[in-house]
Order: structure tokens, then C-alpha cells, then sequence
């Protein structure tokens, strides 16, 4: 396994991981603050001074509060909301090359120190894969790029996975992609 990180100056988020057969494409979930100090802005969250704010506020109210079958209901259901959405962060996503066989990605889930509760992982065969691009989509007044794999079902319909990180990103894994799936040299004009 050999990992480099391509992009270590704007992205340090983003890694490349060569094995033996298959190679990876890994976009974590943390990111450099964009005013040019180095500080680290991470996308999922461990602990913040709000999560003690919940037992300590339960413990006071419990012995005040007449526990009913509606307050304790929305109580339990209040912290499972909280436990849920902190253990369902995205931790890293990521794109894996097997060539010839297809692309897969992969969606990591859970809480930063432990490792993933939930993947989503979608493979599709190269012989569905209909095509491999960067598009771009409009989000209100911002246009944001992304990857998009085409499949090709049995019956003829057309579905699309994708990946939303930064365009520089973005481009790294295009361009790799075409040159380990498709063997296509970028870098020449096609004539």
C-alpha cells in the first residue's frame, strides 16, 4: 500500500491509496480554513461544550419534572435524535478503481474517534458503466461541480452516483480514473 496526498497545499483532506490491483481515491471530512492560517475546520464533530449541557440538564430536571408517558417519550426521543445525527456523520468518502472490473463508492459513517458504524457502498460494473464525468449542478446563486458515474440498467434506465468534494479534487480523481479505467492519456490533445 503506498498512500500520497496530491494536493498537499489546498487539499490535505484529499489522498490517493495504491494496492495491489485497485487503487483509492479518499476525500476526508475536515478541510484548511480558507484565510490562509493552516487551522483545521473538521466537517464531523467529536464533542463540543453543548453535549455535557444535555445529562446536566436532565439531571436536574429529573427530580423536579413529573415524568409522564409524554415528557419521558419526547425526553428519549430527544436523545436519540442527538446520539443518532452524532453518530451518522460523514467521516470520508471515497472512489475505488478496479480495473477492468468498475468503480465503486464508498461512504464512510459515524463518530470521528471510533471507526465507521455505517458504509454505503455501490459498485458498478464496467459493462455499465456508461460514462465517467464532472458536471456541475446549480445550488441556488453558487454552481457546484461534481463527479458522476453512468450506469446503464437492464431495462435501459440511467442512474447516477456521485461525489461532491472541491473541483481540484475533483479533476485528480476524473483524470486518474480515465487513465486507469479507460486508458486515456489526458495530457495529449486528441486529434
Amino acid at each position: 500500500m503506498r498512500q500520497t496526498r496530491p494536493l498537499p497545499d489546498t487539499h490535505p483532506e484529499f489522498s490517493f491509496i495504491e494496492w495491489p490491483g485497485f487503487c483509492e481515491y479518499r476525500v476526508e471530512n475536515w478541510r484548511l480554513a480558507r484565510d490562509g492560517s493552516g487551522r483545521i475546520i473538521r466537517g464531523a464533530v467529536t464533542w463540543t461544550w453543548a453535549d455535557p449541557i444535555v445529562p446536566v440538564i436532565l439531571s436536574l430536571l429529573w427530580p423536579r419534572v413529573r415524568w409522564g408517558l409524554l415528557t419521558g417519550t419526547l425526553a428519549v426521543v430527544l436523545i436519540a435524535v442527538f446520539v443518532w445525527f452524532r453518530c451518522s456523520q460523514v467521516l470520508h468518502e471515497s472512489v475505488l478503481l478496479f480495473p477492468p472490473h468498475g468503480i465503486q463508492f464508498e461512504c464512510h459513517r459515524g463518530f470521528p474517534l471510533f471507526s465507521p458504524f455505517f458504509v454505503s457502498r455501490n459498485f458498478i460494473h464496467m459493462s455499465t458503466l456508461e460514462d465517467f464525468v464532472i458536471h456541475e449542478g446549480l445550488r441556488r446563486w453558487d454552481v457546484r461541480y461534481f463527479l458522476a458515474a453512468f450506469k446503464r440498467s437492464v431495462t435501459g434506465e440511467l442512474s447516477i452516483k456521485n461525489l461532491l468534494p472541491h473541483f481540484a479534487v475533483l479533476l485528480e480523481v476524473y483524470q486518474g480514473a480515465q487513465r486507469t479505467m479507460f486508458r486515456r492519456d489526458l495530457d495529449t490533445p486528441e486529434g
